[in-house]
């Protein structure tokens, strides 16, 4: 789906990159103090970079109900303060990543129905609002596929709805993390 979403991106003209999140390495962070003031590992300076460039958005498969772990620890590297937000002193942080949207696209292996009836759907909403919104991105658009119940036909017609995808600027992928930008 990823592909179909590059191909559809590239051909209407957008510029894209893609990182190989699960390729890249990286400590989880352990501490608050990690988080606030730890150095950020080297191999996540050119995706930040990548990150600052791009709008954002998100292409992932949801592993036990959540986003996959490496995703997670990638995503708090990469929002630390100073880059997702600024703090200050008796306030609200800074919002330093306003202006860019977001659109995050879930591949599951259960049926949709079930994603919104339980408690799945809301880790959709928890990612949007602690990570994406608090850095100030919006708005987010969702696609949200449920893969396991799907008949070839079907699974056809989503990978030609992502390569019509009215595309966000950019674009972010676990297996290959994809950011595009307009040309």
């Amino acid at each position: 789906m990823a592909d179909a979403y590059v191909e559809g991106a590239s051909a209407a003209g957008y510029e894209v990159r893609r990182m190989e999140v699960a390729k890249l390495e990286f400590p989880l962070l352990r501490t608050q103090e990690d988080f606030e003031t730890g150095a950020l590992p080297p191999d996540l300076k050119p995706s930040q970079e990548d990150m600052r460039w791009a709008s954002t958005g998100s292409l992932f498969p949801l592993w036990h109900g959540t986003l996959p772990a490496v995703l997670k620890g990638f995503l708090e590297h990469i929002f630390r303060p100073g880059f997702a937000m600024a703090y200050k002193e008796g306030g609200f942080p800074k919002r330093l990543l306003a202006g860019r949207s977001a659109r995050i696209v879930v591949t599951m292996g259960m049926p949709r129905c079930f994603f919104f009836a339980g408690i799945s759907a809301r880790m959709a909403r928890s990612f949007e609002r602690s990570m994406l919104s608090f850095a100030g991105i919006k708005p987010i658009r969702e696609s949200f596929f449920g893969l396991s119940f799907a008949d070839e036909k079907k699974r056809s017609h989503w990978i030609d709805e992502m390569r019509k995808t009215r595309h966000a600027r950019r674009l972010l992928e676990l297996r290959g993390w994809p950011l595009l930008r307009h040309n």
